[in-house]
């Protein structure tokens, strides 16, 4: 049996990590879109690249014979969790959605709320002039006519244009340590946090940090998951019924 997961995130790559050691006879493939460089690689199939929309990743799963489907990529890749919705309902293929619980503000915690990159810019003049900006690599158009700002932009691999004028580039990857976020904050002077509600503790540090030395922290709502497709938190619930539902689905022989 075949189930497909949608990855790029640490919860699609312990989901495979958790079915080779426990069911180690289904085929397990995990698809990553390929935008970072060198990504940590799962246990099992490993598929990069686009599927082509909606219809060309219904294919890959009839193709494929695919039996389950796992969208856990991260929260804000909207467009290919609804591709996945899509095909899954033309393939009749199950389909499960893993998210990790966004962030919530606890006391002492300034945040403004963001609808998108494009309400979080609008925002920024009246919060600060040294911005923290922890969005990735993309999306950072809607911060490039902002020359009035100075930015410490961070990701896993270098941005392209368009970005802001005054930028300085910290090519990073997660998880980042609480010290470490205090001295950024520290040494660049940065006076408001621009971040995604991407959830989880590998990134949360710099949020108690802008909590600790008063820093504004403008935090940019997730999209939501499609209409009707269930959700669990974490890997090891989507194992558990992944789990679960293929075995139920194996055929009976005598």
């Amino acid at each position: 049996m075949h189930v497909l997961i949608l990855g790029g995130t640490t919860e699609a790559r312990r989901l495979a990590e958790i079915l080779a050691a426990e069911a180690p006879h289904l085929r397990v493939t995990t698809s990553l879109a390929g935008r970072v460089a060198a990504p940590r690689l799962p246990p099992g199939e490993v598929r990069t690249g686009g599927f082509g929309g909606a219809g060309g990743l219904a294919g890959w799963l009839r193709a494929e014979r695919v039996d389950a489907l796992v969208d856990a990529t991260h929260p804000f890749a909207r467009t290919i969790g609804f591709h996945a919705a899509e095909a899954a309902a033309t393939t009749h293929v199950p389909l499960l959605a893993v998210r990790r619980p966004g962030w919530v503000p606890g006391r002492g915690d300034v945040w403004h709320d963001a609808a998108s990159p494009a309400q979080a810019a609008a925002l920024l003049p009246a919060l600060g002039r040294r911005v923290f900006l922890t969005t990735g690599r993309t999306g950072l158009a809607d911060f490039a006519e902002l020359d009035g700002l100075w930015f410490l932009v961070r990701s896993v691999d270098a941005p392209e244009p368009p970005h802001p004028r005054h930028m300085e580039v910290l090519l990073a990857r997660g998880p980042f340590a609480l010290d470490g976020e205090r001295e950024l904050l520290r040494r660049h002077r940065i006076d408001v946090l621009v971040t995604k509600d991407s959830g989880g503790e590998a990134t949360a540090p710099k949020l108690t940090a802008a909590r600790e030395a008063a820093v504004p922290v403008v935090m940019i709502r997730r999209p939501p998951v499609p209409e009707g497709v269930p959700v669990v938190p974490g890997p090891e619930e989507a194992a558990r019924r992944l789990l679960g539902s293929l075995h139920e689905a194996k055929p009976v022989t005598s």
